[in-house]
């Protein structure tokens, strides 16, 4: 049996209470990554770590509002402080609305900023400087078809995720030569516990569900660890020569546009 893929390394994922982020969290435990697993729900962080401890894998909690740049950069000074070096980091959290641009008002978009592109940019910002210092250093974050090609009554989650795609590439350039790579993936629709719940209130959840996964060629929605496993990659040394990329996961959406 070959090595594990991200053995001695350590990982920060966000939103790795459910869904994408606890799926990535458990896979990258599962390849010898030391995991901390962030999250607003402490509860829902709490029961991923215990699922990674179960398996044998290394992971903590530590509870954390992405939106919130100061909490950010006293989390990434204080794991500094106790030697808890980051080589992988994995901007996962985030929220949506659903709404075209008149069903949208300033507090929405802004409620989507704070979480969704300020909240990539304050942690990239607080763990970029430790991982310059040592020459080396992985940042993933998960933007979404909706960064790519614009879809219907979604406009403030396709602003900001379009904003993600951008943030990724221009820190992808402008930090290469230093021993920074940064990717994003752009997943189609996912059978995350919010969508499975969301699918609950139609009267015809069955229907609902084969409604919102047309729009895929594969006729389905991806399950978190399909995502996850991109992550894998992108965070692993496969990926040695690929950055500022935007990994479109999508199920053939995009194939015919």
């Amino acid at each position: 049996m070959g090595s594990l893929r991200l053995e001695s390394k350590s990982a920060l994922v966000t939103g790795a209470g459910s869904g994408i982020g606890a799926a990535i969290a458990e896979l990258f435990a599962a390849e010898g990554a030391s995991v901390i697993v962030a999250d607003v729900n402490e509860s829902a962080g709490i029961e991923t770590v215990a699922r990674i401890q179960a398996s044998g894998g290394q992971a903590r909690f530590v509870s954390l509002d992405v939106a919130d740049g100061q909490q950010c950069s006293e989390i990434a000074a204080s794991l500094i402080a106790e030697g808890a070096l980051i080589d992988i980091l994995v901007n996962n959290a985030g929220i949506g609305h659903v709404g075209t641009l008149l069903e949208t008002d300033g507090d929405d978009l802004d409620r989507l900023y704070k979480v969704n592109v300020r909240g990539v940019f304050n942690l990239s910002k607080a763990f970029l400087p430790g991982m310059i210092e040592r020459g080396h250093g992985n940042i993933v974050n998960l933007a979404s078809i909706g960064g790519v090609v614009a879809v219907r009554d979604r406009l403030a989650y396709c602003t900001t995720k379009f904003a993600v795609v951008g943030l990724t590439k221009s820190i992808a350039l402008d930090h290469a030569l230093q021993g920074i790579r940064c990717n994003c993936i752009c997943p189609g629709r996912v059978e995350t516990p919010f969508v499975t719940a969301r699918l609950k209130e139609y009267p015809d959840p069955e229907a609902a569900y084969k409604e919102m996964a047309s729009t895929q060629a594969l006729g389905r929605m991806a399950k978190p660890v399909e995502i996850a496993h991109a992550a894998l990659y992108l965070a692993s040394d496969e990926s040695a020569f690929v950055t500022g990329t935007d990994f479109l996961i999508d199920g053939g959406w995009t194939a015919g546009k």
